[in-house]
């Protein structure tokens, strides 16, 4: 497969990821959870961070 095709999909495939993590970590269920115990549910960094990752191998992909 071509490299920019990869590029575009892990750079939409890592957006998506990120805002999913997001969204688990702005959850009310996760607010509750931050508050009493401090924690953060793994999901969360794992989409943010997964996302991140996946968009920036995509960016140097699209070069």
């Amino acid at each position: 497969m071509n490299n920019k095709i990869v590029g575009i999909i892990l750079v939409v495939v890592g957006a998506a990821l990120a805002v999913w993590g997001y969204n688990i970590y702005d959850a009310a269920a996760s607010q509750v959870t931050r508050a009493i115990s401090g924690d953060t549910p793994i999901e969360a960094w794992g989409g943010m961070i997964g996302g991140v990752v996946c968009i920036l191998v995509g960016l140097t992909r699209l070069k």
